[in-house]
């Protein structure tokens, strides 16, 4: 063999590796995501701007090495089973799903999928994982809270509005976990000397309605509590409190950025960036079914005192103190 066939020979098969390399990195990998809200909604927004920024930090860029398929829900059963189809179709390396209503038809759909999902409040007893430790099949993530912070919603309400003795609980009587929200507050109602009564989220009218017919008597209040259907209409919830001058507490900010009085919950934006964490372990090879599922380590209280004021409530300065942002 010649001299310079040699080394053309040697010199190809070191560029080998480095080839290989280089198309291994290459890979376009696939990310489908189920949001339960608008596309348009703002919080849509801001979770998705934080998914994006941490898969970013993380070295995961939209058009170089991922692709993200997004599909995007209201509440309405039908369209979310026919989202979930289609991504499920377009085979991808793994998906976000947010909220249990997303969670349920993917699973139904694919157990060999991984499945990274956030704000769902009772994992375990809605059949996505074995238990919060030890996930087992193809889906983890994080969950939204523990059923005993509800009573907490209560406890500020009445540390803002003393004078409450009667208290409506807005939520989805479809879903379990909302429905069990409202039993672990009616397992404290009583000591707090508080009458509950639920008002449905089913639609905007249900919801007037049902606020309207509460406020008929006096000293009352909302708790509102997490469900995405009450997300979709906070702005219809929000109004109707303010209508009828009821003080209400909130499971989410996004009720107090839009007027609502106070919250009490997890911070909502940081579930996607923790999403975003194990969505690139499993990309890089770890399985969903060895990624315990977390729950919520970081809670905010948030006041809003402009609606306060309106409602001629002054709020106690030891729960100002607590608050992690107050709203002027």
């Amino acid at each position: 063999m010649r001299r310079r066939d040699f080394i053309t020979l040697v010199g190809g098969a070191a560029a080998w590796p480095l080839a290989a390399s280089a198309q291994q990195r290459e890979r376009m990998w696939r990310i489908g995501v189920l949001m339960n809200l608008p596309s348009d909604d703002p919080e849509s927004q801001a979770r998705n701007a934080a998914f994006l920024q941490t898969l970013g930090g993380l070295g995961w860029i939209v058009g170089r090495n991922i692709t993200i398929d997004y599909r995007w829900t209201t509440g309405d059963l039908e369209q979310i089973r026919k989202s979930a189809a289609e991504l499920v179709a377009l085979a991808p390396d793994v998906i976000v799903a947010v909220g249990a209503l997303n969670v349920a038809p993917l699973r139904q759909l694919t157990r060999t999928i991984p499945i990274v999902f956030t704000r769902v409040t009772d994992p375990v007893g809605n059949g996505f994982v074995e238990s919060m430790d030890r996930p087992g099949g193809n889906a983890t993530g994080f969950a939204l809270f523990e059923f005993g912070i509800s009573p907490k919603w209560l406890e500020l309400l009445k540390e803002i509005a003393p004078n409450v003795t009667r208290a409506a609980i807005v939520r989805d009587s479809a879903l379990t976990a909302s429905v069990a929200q409202m039993a672990a507050i009616q397992s404290v109602a009583p000591s707090f000397r508080v009458e509950l009564r639920a008002v449905d989220t089913r639609d905007d009218a249900d919801i007037e309605r049902g606020i309207a017919v509460f406020a008929r008597e006096p000293n009352g209040g909302l708790i509102v509590v997490a469900a995405a259907t009450a997300n979709l209409r906070r702005d219809t919830i929000v109004a109707a409190a303010a209508k009828y001058r009821l003080p209400a507490v909130y499971a989410s900010r996004i009720f107090v950025a839009a007027g609502g009085l106070a919250s009490y919950g997890p911070d909502t934006i940081d579930s996607f960036r923790l999403a975003a964490g194990y969505v690139s372990r499993i990309l890089k090879g770890e399985k969903p079914s060895d990624l315990p599922v977390q729950a919520p380590t970081k809670y905010e209280l948030v006041i809003n005192l402009k609606t306060a004021k309106t409602l001629d409530l002054d709020v106690p300065a030891t729960v100002l103190a607590r608050a992690d942002e107050v709203i002027e």
